[in-house]
């Protein structure tokens, strides 16, 4: 039986792409991906209630982003400047984020939940089918099948707990023991399934030294590993060589290598400030333009 899980939706409002902001969203130049890639952020910040998390593992949100949600970095910049400007995204440390109109459009069930949801309504429509009454005998039943699914949720959240493993002192260190509960038990043995002990160990190792919040944090980094193609701790451990080199070699280079090349930051992008105009220049071009009037 799988353990109790909690599953999200989102729930549009009938009048969102009628929104002013979606269709401006919409008019601009690739507008159709930028509406895409706001909906996939939008999903990816359901577990978190509406908030996105910068985790200093790339250069910057948009870049972690793509990398989440499988999408061109420059697209998702693009989509995150114009929901920052229509204050669809507010952060007040560049660290944490919050899309303004998910925690409103957020829906939830737990698995006991759906599970119990749908034997009620199989139940309903057998009833509907052979236009049948309930015996007291099968209502009862019905309780029994209920009961018997959470007893064995609960029991399977309790093993899964109280394995004391490597993994799951890390994960009481990273995050503290009160907040390990069955959803995340479930998520870490996922990531077991799909990583292997040894990088999960590692990804755990990371989010301790980086003060990580959530388990969101850990999973980004294997993800970013796996997008690597980094299968091992010898590999990991090259490539943070490697990287640490190139960084030295780029500071040493160009100082102002982490400013984007676009910015009036940059040497080569600050102008000569103009020269102050005297007071005979500014009377004669006021004269010029009022005689143009």
């Amino acid at each position: 039986m799988a353990a109790n899980r909690r599953y999200y939706w989102l729930q549009l409002k009938e009048d969102f792409f009628k929104s002013k902001e979606m269709k401006l969203m919409r008019k601009l130049p690739g507008g159709e991906e930028l509406t895409i890639i706001y909906l996939k952020i939008m999903l990816a910040s359901l577990p978190d209630e509406g908030k996105i998390y910068f985790e200093g593992l790339a250069e910057d949100l948009a870049e972690e982003l793509a990398l989440l949600i499988d999408e061109d970095t420059e697209a998702v910049r693009m989509a995150l400047m114009f929901l920052s400007k229509k204050n669809l995204l507010t952060t007040n440390d560049n660290y944490q984020f919050t899309l303004e109109q998910v925690p409103e459009m957020i829906g939830s069930e737990t698995a006991s939940t759906r599970r119990s949801r749908k034997y009620r309504e199989g139940q309903k429509a057998l009833q509907c089918n052979t236009d049948a009454t309930k015996r007291n005998g099968d209502i009862e039943i019905d309780i029994d099948i209920e009961k018997d699914i959470e007893l064995d949720l609960d029991q399977e959240q309790k093993n899964a707990v109280g394995g004391e493993n490597l993994v799951f002192k890390k994960l009481k260190e990273a995050f503290g023991e009160m907040s390990v509960n069955g959803t995340m038990v479930e998520e870490v043995e996922r990531l077991l399934k799909q990583y292997g002990q040894e990088l999960v160990v590692l990804a755990l190792n990371e989010t301790i030294l980086n003060a990580g919040k959530s388990l969101r944090y850990t999973m980004s980094i294997l993800q970013r590993w796996d997008g690597q193609g980094l299968r091992t701790a010898e590999q990991i451990r090259l490539a943070d060589e490697e990287y640490e080199r190139k960084k030295s070699n780029k500071t040493q280079s160009d100082p102002y290598g982490n400013i984007p090349s676009w910015s009036n930051l940059r040497p080569e992008n600050q102008k000569e400030p103009e020269p102050e105009m005297s007071d005979e220049e500014y009377e004669r071009r006021l004269k010029e333009f009022l005689a143009s009037e």
